[in-house]
This record gives C-alpha cells, sequence and structure tokens, in this order.
C-alpha cells in the first residue's frame, strides 16, 4: 500500500531557456462533480497503511506537478510546479492516469502505451509477455503486432510438431493479463495487430465472435494495397510471414466483407492504414511501425513507448468564438509538461527506456469537443463543426510544434533528429518526435467534467448512483438552460425519458441539432470529423464511428471505405446493440458488457469502454 507522504521521482537538470513563469497569485480549482471525486478516491488518490484515502484531489495535482517539474532547473523547480498545478486544479490540462496515479511515488512510471516485439520463437513469445507483465503492473497498456508469428499448422522443425498459430498467443497473452490484475488498482489492456496478408487473418478477424479475449482490443493492419484490390476485383495474396511465400488466395472483397461482417456482430476488428501511418513516421532509420497501443490513435516502434495528456477544449468556449490565445498558452504548458515526464519517468524496461529517451515522443491531445460544440450552438455534424475543428485542432498543431521547437532550442532536439525524416524535410529542429495525439479520455474526461476526447455526446441523460444504491437521473449540464431559452422547459422529462433530444417531441429543430448524441449523428459525420482533426495530429486519433441498431455490413464497410479515402489511420466502428447482453441505458451505447464496478451499462470510445456511473474504464491506463 502507498503511503501519503512517499518520496518523488528523481531530479533532472536541463540547460536554461524559456524563463520561469511567475508564481500565480491564487490557484484556480475548478469544481469537481461527486463521480470524479469518488473515480479519483478509487483509483488515483494516495491511500494510508489502511488502505484508505489519504490525499485530496488538490493534493494530488499538487504531488504530480512537483514530481513532474523535477525536471526543470532547480531554481525554477517551484514556479514551474505552480504552473502545472494550476493548469490540473483548473482542468484545463489532464496528463495520462499513469502520471495521476503514479508522479511522485518510488519507482512512478508514468507513460501511458508501450509497443513490444513479438518474434517467431518460443523463448521470445514469452518474453514479450513477461516485458507486457511488467508494463501492466506499472500502469501501463501494451500494443503487439502478431505477424511475424508462423501461421497454425506450419511445420516446427525443431520438435517435428506444427505452430499453434497468432491467435492461440493471443489468448496465453490475455489469460496472464487477467491474472495479474495489477493490483487491484490497474487493468491490464492490449492491442493485437495482424497483417492484412498472414495466413491466419481470417481466424484473427472472427476471433472476438466467439468468448476470451475480453483483455484485447484487435485490429487488422490494412495495406492500401487492399482497398485497391477489391475494388479492381482482384485476389489478394496470404503470404508466409517467414519468406513471403504465397500460402493462399481469396478475394480482397471476400476479406474486406468479413472484416466488415466481424465488426458489424461485434465492434471489431478496427483497421490500421498501416502505410498511410508508415508514411508519417518520423524515425523510419529505427524501423518500420507494426502496432498501435490499445486504443489504437498511437503507432510505435517495437519498445518505444509515449506520454500523453489532454486539454479540455471547451474551457477555452468563449462567447462567439474561442479563445485561441488562451489555449495556444495551455498547449505550449501541455508540451512542456509531457517532455518534463520523458525526463523524471522510471522506464519499466532498459530497452524502452534507450528507444523512448532516443526519439522523446509525446502526445497532446484534445477533449471536450462535443460541449465545445454545443457552447458554441454548432452541431456536430454541420459543416460549420469541420471547419472548426481545422481551425482550432491546426492552431493547437502549430502551437504544439513550435513549442517543441522552443524546447529543442533550450534542451536540444531528441537525439534521433539528425537522422529523422523531420531534418531531411527540412524543418526546424524539434524537442520531440511527435507532440500531438487525439486519446480516448474515458475516465480523463469524467474527471475533467467533459465530452469524451472527439466523440458526440454519448446521452443528455444518465443515471449517476448516489450513497447506498439510490440512483440519480442527471441531464446534460447546458440543457436545461437551452430548453429554457427556447421557451421549450416543459419539454425537459421527454428529453431525461430517452437521453436524446433530436426527434423528440416538443424539443424545437435547433435545440435538437446542438445537443446530437452519438447515434443521432451519421456515420460518414463520425468519419468525417475524424479525418479533419487528423489532418493536424502527428499521430492518430482515437475516435469509434457508432452505427444505430439497424445498420447493415455494407454499413460497416461505406464507413472503412470513407476512413481510407480522406486520410485516416485508422477506424473503430461499433454498432449499436452487436454485443449480446446490450443494454441500452439513457441513450448512451454501451458495450455489451456490465461494468464490473457497477454493473451498469458501458459507453464505447475509441475502443476504450468506461461508465459514466462509477467511472472504470477498460483503458484507464492509456488514456
Amino acid at each position: 500500500m502507498e503511503a501519503c507522504g512517499a518520496g518523488t521521482a528523481g531530479r533532472a537538470r536541463l540547460p536554461a531557456g524559456r524563463p520561469a513563469p511567475a508564481p500565480a497569485k491564487l490557484l484556480r480549482m475548478a469544481e469537481l462533480s461527486d463521480n470524479a471525486r469518488q473515480v479519483l478516491a478509487r483509483r488515483y488518490l494516495l491511500r494510508d497503511e489502511g488502505g484508505e484515502p489519504c490525499e485530496t484531489p488538490a493534493g494530488m495535482f499538487r504531488r504530480v506537478a512537483r514530481a513532474v517539474a523535477r525536471a526543470e532547473r532547480e531554481g525554477e523547480r517551484a514556479a514551474w510546479a505552480e504552473r502545472f498545478e494550476e493548469r490540473m486544479a483548473a482542468l484545463e490540462f489532464l496528463p495520462n492516469s499513469p502520471t495521476l496515479m503514479s508522479a511522485g511515488r518510488p519507482g512512478g512510471q508514468l507513460a501511458a502505451c508501450f509497443v513490444l516485439p513479438v518474434d517467431d520463437d518460443l523463448a521470445a513469445i514469452f518474453d514479450a509477455l513477461k516485458w507486457a507483465a511488467l508494463i501492466h503492473q506499472s500502469g501501463g497498456g501494451t500494443g503487439f503486432s502478431f505477424s511475424r508469428l508462423r501461421p497454425r499448422g506450419d511445420a516446427v522443425k525443431t520438435t517435428h510438431g506444427v505452430a499453434s498459430g497468432p491467435v492461440s498467443f493471443m489468448r496465453v497473452y490475455d489469460g496472464a493479463t487477467e491474472i495479474i490484475k495489477q493490483g487491484g488498482v490497474r487493468r491490464g489492456a492490449n492491442m493485437a495487430v495482424l497483417s492484412a496478408a498472414h495466413p491466419d487473418v481470417v481466424e484473427f478477424v472472427e476471433a472476438k465472435l466467439r468468448p476470451g479475449l475480453s483483455n484485447f482490443n484487435v485490429s487488422v493492419a490494412v495495406p492500401d494495397g487492399l482497398f485497391r484490390a477489391a475494388a479492381a476485383g482482384e485476389r489478394w495474396a496470404l503470404r508466409h510471414p517467414r519468406g513471403g511465400a504465397v500460402v493462399r488466395e481469396l478475394e480482397a472483397a471476400e476479406l474486406l466483407d468479413r472484416i466488415a461482417r466481424a465488426a458489424w456482430a461485434s465492434g471489431e476488428p478496427g483497421l490500421v492504414f498501416l502505410d498511410r501511418v508508415e508514411a508519417a513516421n518520423p524515425t523510419p532509420d529505427l524501423g518500420r511501425f507494426e502496432a498501435v497501443n490499445p486504443c489504437g490513435e498511437q503507432p510505435l516502434l517495437p519498445f518505444e513507448a509515449c506520454t500523453l495528456g489532454s486539454i479540455d477544449l471547451s474551457r477555452f468556449a468563449r462567447p462567439g468564438g474561442v479563445d485561441l490565445d488562451g489555449l495556444g498558452r495551455c498547449v505550449e504548458d501541455g508540451v512542456r509538461f509531457l517532455d518534463d515526464v520523458l525526463e523524471v519517468n522510471a522506464w519499466p524496461l532498459p530497452q524502452i527506456a534507450e528507444v523512448s529517451r532516443r526519439n522523446r515522443k509525446i502526445g497532446l491531445g484534445v477533449m471536450g469537443w462535443a460541449d465545445l460544440l454545443v457552447k458554441l450552438s454548432v452541431p456536430y455534424d454541420a459543416p460549420e463543426a469541420l471547419a472548426l475543428a481545422d481551425e482550432v485542432m491546426g492552431h493547437v498543431q502549430r502551437t504544439a510544434h513550435r513549442a517543441s521547437e522552443a524546447l529543442a532550442a533550450e534542451r536540444g532536439p531528441f537525439p534521433g533528429f539528425a537522422r529523422s525524416a523531420l531534418a531531411r524535410a527540412g524543418l526546424p529542429p524539434r524537442r520531440n518526435a511527435t507532440v500531438t495525439t487525439v486519446a480516448p479520455t474515458g475516465t480523463l474526461a469524467l474527471i475533467a467534467g467533459c465530452s469524451s476526447g472527439i466523440e458526440p455526446l454519448f446521452a443528455l441523460s444518465y443515471l449517476r448512483r448516489a450513497l447506498g444504491d439510490t440512483e440519480l437521473r442527471e441531464e446534460h449540464p447546458l440543457l436545461r438552460d437551452a430548453l429554457r431559452a427556447a421557451g421549450a422547459a416543459a419539454a425537459l422529462p421527454a428529453v431525461m425519458a430517452t437521453g436524446r433530444a433530436r426527434g423528440v417531441a416538443g424539443i424545437p429543430e435547433g435545440v435538437g441539432r446542438v445537443f446530437a448524441t452519438a447515434f443521432d449523428v451519421p456515420p460518414d459525420a463520425h468519419v468525417r470529423m475524424q479525418a479533419a482533426f487528423q489532418r493536424h495530429v502527428d499521430n492518430g486519433v482515437s475516435k469509434t464511428v457508432n452505427l444505430p441498431r439497424q445498420a447493415t455490413v455494407e454499413d460497416v464497410a461505406g464507413a472503412y471505405r470513407l476512413a481510407f479515402e480522406l486520410g485516416c489511420k485508422g477506424i473503430t466502428v461499433y454498432r449499436d446493440g452487436s454485443r449480446q447482453g446490450q443494454v441500452l441505458t439513457g441513450g448512451a451505447a454501451s458495450a455489451g458488457e456490465r461494468c464490473p464496478q457497477c454493473d451498469a451499462s458501458l459507453v464505447v470510445s475509441g475502443g476504450c469502454r468506461t461508465c459514466a456511473r462509477c467511472g472504470w474504464a477498460s483503458c484507464e491506463t492509456t488514456e
């Protein structure tokens, strides 16, 4: 049990540069919801020897800020700690969950996402499993490519037996993840990726149609050639991972159809457009991308890690627009904070420390997008929303790049910069090989009191558990005032009963348009929004394309084609009711399984399953 007052992370001395901020006169502590306080007490706050929380939320923000600011010059640490604390206390910026949980604790591992290599050798397979166990124990999530493993039934010369194939080892990894339990505090999360050219790809695609693999998200690594072959009516070769010999062929369109049918039935697999991901690889001299993190937004090289953080865009809404200047200053602080995390982090493996220090990848992202649109009276599926996404995320990206360039001038560029694609393109030196990512932010958004990532609202009303077994139905905080202003306050009970406003009797059309929920938004609008953000993000964008219950397999396939055409790096599609036992609560989509802590239904965001009632999340370690 971690006692209060435990030591902080190690020191680091860095050269002078940007002046330390002036001390704030008064820290702005934003109001936390009851749910946020309960989640923090259950999973984030320090505990005494009896297992009871002995830290306040304000104390947590101070602990994290002071630990991270130890990367600053000694005479400037206090001022930067206060600046970081203010950003977090105001709920403008929050780092990924491992940082909130572990910063300032002995051996604090603060990174969220990792990718580990899985080579076609029994010892290597179980080495990767051992490394994953250590990462899960430290609070991180892991991605794996199983594409190097020989297919099921292939001869194993050393034993004169046959190989069991990638899916069998995925089930071994899944069982180990289930057993670890991460001390009862953190839940392990994994991503399995398999090449669309692997001979076992069909078995992989359909693996989650059967029970098991509950600790895995799965994605198929799809090259551009598969879509071109399908469009041309051509066959697709499945090749042995050793040597590339063709094992068999099938129609390219048939493989995409089987992927779409599996996703229609179970919400998985997702797709990773690997050629597009590789084209944006900033350090190809170190190797090619094979896998992504558990929610799919972070491509990483083998043994690479990334630290993530998210800004609540809704807190920068102003009458008539967005406070871009204020947002920019928050972006600058977020980039510096995440770079400092790389300095004070206790890496779980020496191989990970080496690659991560060489490339210094960070992923600053956003949340609260749907809330920002509501505050600005812009419908999620309107052309104006796409234009605003280009404006806001473009500003975030440009500001984040400039901030990383300023850090490079102050501290030096990432060690691999001279051989990077950035240097070859003639770009100024940067401190970080990548700077921006959009994560799902399920639990972080609950803490911040905002909508998740760039998703639409999931529901306008929801159940919250109060004292004992009492449940209270609450509405979106802006809804009541919007109805009153439109002279439709009497329609509130109808919204509370259905969880939605669009198309509900008595709700003015304008209010219904602005308060769009995930299943109100057409599939193509989901994809177009993801593509708008992807244009301004170094890494990837975590987003779920939510489809109504009556959606067809062709609707899923159409979303795939549109995502490919618009330049997305991946896509996750979820059809309402596609998992056995799904319960619809308050208009929010559940993942077909009940929350293991409070038995409520779960909502889906970018492959992350989150409980809006108690805050449990499948991706808590990876956002």
